[in-house]
């Protein structure tokens, strides 16, 4: 028993000796101001952060500027205002914070009293750093110094020709020299971008990182792709990831040596924003409300059954949503075929009253409805690389039915157009909405035009006036088994 009172005396002053901080996290917000069916919002995040008793950052991932009937009609001004009411420390730029174009970039920033870091975003014409951005601060939290540097997504949502981006590893090694000066004890990479593509091949820099910068780096704070990550570790660095629409946020605690400040450990763990648990700030949650767009509750009209966005099971790729928003678009500009990006719609349409709050919050896009003249080579090519490494593209009038190989490469590809084998030399009429006519595979097609004056939000919402909606019949991209 000596022995082992005597291994405790050696070992508390090490358990002594260390203090804690902690960083929360959140990542694709999309504006989601409010809780939905009883989980979420700012004012739930409020009164969880009221209750921690350590030193905190709070940092954003990106993706919050867009998404919701408040982010919309403010081009993403009532975003910044709520992340300068909760207090955030920084955050870095995600692709759909240029959803207002490359112009509303500025105004937008120049508003925010949080850092926006972003290494790998500069000016084109002179080559440094916009004025409202920075690569990295380093921060103070009850005596433990955080450098924190940003990374923004390479691909926004609208076209840019005032900013580029640098490669990433190449902006984070500047950047990490630069603030190694300042010698901060705790390095965090705050990134628009997720360890599940990197785990998919899509990526590979975010692994990378811990790779090439572990000691250097000691946690990726990613978003992007609405993931959920707590406790991934590669070659020592945490990787967390928090999901989406700010129903969770992620707690991660950082043991440092008190006497040294040489970073020991990270962990972290999601809180579920339930509002029966964690409560919500009372001056938050009037501030949210105030910030509420005016008869946006009001119902369009209903859907008879909820339209789910994900797949009934694993062997069917296409969620009801998608495909009903899919043969919409082919109903209105009447092609033989017609694709629908399965991320332009973000939530289910649920079973009841729909309400334009929740339509944006569906498919908060303008994208209008384009038609094109492709040939079936091009369209195959084009099925193939969006089946990996999920389903990407759901259609209308089109079947698709494939393998996956151990590899992960797409085999036995199967496509059939309104019943018939798809030809590769035959050039059929495709339509699409204008966000999927920019992809790269279609960027050489010279024969694109509007469908007509309407929206693709603009046929949800004549639906739904002609309702009730129902869910149509999935099916249509089927993966089989080896």
């Amino acid at each position: 028993m000596k022995k082992y009172l005597w291994l405790l005396f050696l070992l508390c002053p090490l358990f002594l000796s260390a203090k804690t901080t902690v960083l929360y996290h959140t990542s694709d917000v999309h504006g989601f101001f409010y809780p939905r069916e009883g989980r979420g919002g700012f004012a739930a995040l409020k009164a969880v952060l009221n209750g921690e008793k350590r030193p905190f950052l709070l940092l954003d991932s990106g993706d919050f500027a867009n998404g919701t009937a408040e982010t919309r009609s403010s081009k993403g001004l009532k975003a910044v205002e709520m992340m300068n009411r909760m207090g955030y420390d920084a955050a870095t730029v995600g692709n759909h914070e240029f959803d207002f174009t490359e112009d509303g970039l500025a105004p937008l920033f120049e508003k925010a009293d949080f850092a926006v870091l972003a290494a790998n975003l500069r000016n084109t014409d002179s080559g440094g750093f916009p004025a409202f951005v920075q690569p990295y601060r380093v921060f103070e939290a009850d005596g433990v110094r955080v450098g924190v540097v940003g990374l923004a997504n390479r691909k926004p949502a609208k076209p840019v020709k005032k900013y580029r981006f640098s490669k990433p590893l190449e902006a984070l090694e500047k950047a990490l020299a630069a603030m190694e000066s300042q010698k901060p004890d705790v390095v965090v990479v705050l990134a628009h971008d997720s360890l599940a593509d990197y785990k998919n091949g899509i990526l590979p820099y975010m692994g990378d990182i811990a790779l090439k910068y572990g000691g250097r780096v000691h946690a990726v704070l990613g978003g992007h792709a609405h993931k959920i990550f707590q406790n991934e570790y590669i070659n020592g660095v945490l990787f967390v990831e928090s999901g989406s629409y700010l129903t969770g946020v992620s707690r991660i605690t950082v043991e440092t040596d008190d006497e040294t400040g040489k970073f020991v450990s990270a962990k972290s763990e999601l809180i579920p924003l339930v509002t029966a648990k964690t409560g919500e700030d009372p001056e938050i949650k009037a501030f949210a409300d105030a910030l509420r767009e005016p008869g946006i509750d009001e119902v369009l009209g209903f859907a008879g059954e909820t339209l789910a966005k994900k797949p009934a099971d694993s062997s069917c790729q296409d969620g009801a949503l998608d495909d009903w928003v899919a043969d919409l678009g082919r109903s209105y500009s009447g092609a033989e075929v017609f694709i629908h990006n399965t991320g332009g719609t973000r939530v289910d349409m649920k079973k009841g009253p729909v309400t334009p709050r929740s339509l944006t919050e569906l498919f908060p896009f303008d994208d209008s409805v384009v038609l094109m003249r492709v040939s079936g080579r091009m369209l195959k090519k084009f099925i193939k690389d969006g089946l990996l490494p999920w389903n990407k593209y759901t259609y209308s009038g089109l079947t698709v039915s494939y393998r996956k190989g151990k590899t992960g490469k797409v085999l036995d590809l199967a496509v059939s157009v309104n019943g018939k084998p798809l030809e590769n030399r035959k050039i059929y009429t495709v339509g699409t909405n204008s966000f999927v006519a920019g992809h790269k595979t279609f960027s050489r097609v010279a024969d694109k035009k509007s469908a007509g004056p309407k929206t693709v939000r603009a046929l949800i919402e004549d639906a739904l006036k002609n309702g009730p909606v129902f869910p149509p019949r999935t099916g249509r991209i089927v993966r089989l088994a080896m």
